[in-house]
């Protein structure tokens, strides 16, 4: 393959995609260092056929690429994480202005939705990140995830409903494993 500087080089219609594409995979896979290994051979998938691209969305494409990767490895490393919930620490990026005190509301609720998201079921994680995070429109979300447009309104919708439930749980006074645990 000859790289050139012509707009439809890979470089240019997939590179862009970079930070998307590691944003999806480390919500996906749960960590890091399996979200890089990810992306990098989702990328190297991407280049291997991408004269076969036709498209103008090259993100759509290319997340695609990446979330088949991302359960690959996942169905190799550990099969039963497809139906767990999400656990480890994620980054939070750091409030780059305002008092300590808006910064610390701004972390709380960050940190509030965050745990919200890790506990949901790994389909209603992925159409919220696409969709909340990367600003996918139902249509490339479709695409992404190899689903009809409806599944993708109804998924969205549900994973929506379980994350205000959870949300609700989280910011209760007496969350419903403490009423349990009274009687």
């Amino acid at each position: 393959m000859t790289w050139t500087t012509n707009p439809e080089t890979f470089e240019s219609k997939m590179l862009p995609h970079l930070n998307a594409a590691y944003t999806l995979a480390r919500w996906i896979t749960g960590n890091g260092q399996d979200a890089e290994e990810a992306v990098q051979d989702a990328y190297v998938r991407a280049l291997r056929f991408f004269q076969d691209f036709r498209g103008d969305d090259g993100r759509a494409w290319l997340l695609q690429i990446v979330r088949n990767t991302c359960y690959t490895h996942l169905r190799k490393k550990a099969p039963h994480l497809l139906d767990t919930s999400f656990d480890e620490e994620l980054h939070i990026e750091k409030c780059s202005a305002g008092t300590p005190e808006t910064i610390a509301i701004k972390n709380a609720d960050a940190e509030l939705i965050r745990k919200a998201i890790q506990e949901l079921p790994l389909n209603y994680r992925e159409i919220l990140i696409l969709r909340g995070f990367e600003g996918m429109s139902y249509a490339e979300m479709s695409k992404v995830l190899n689903e009809p447009l409806a599944n993708i309104r109804s998924t969205l919708f549900r994973a929506r409903q379980q994350l205000k439930k959870r949300l609700i749980e989280f910011s209760s006074p007496r969350s419903s494993k403490s009423v349990a645990s009274c009687g």
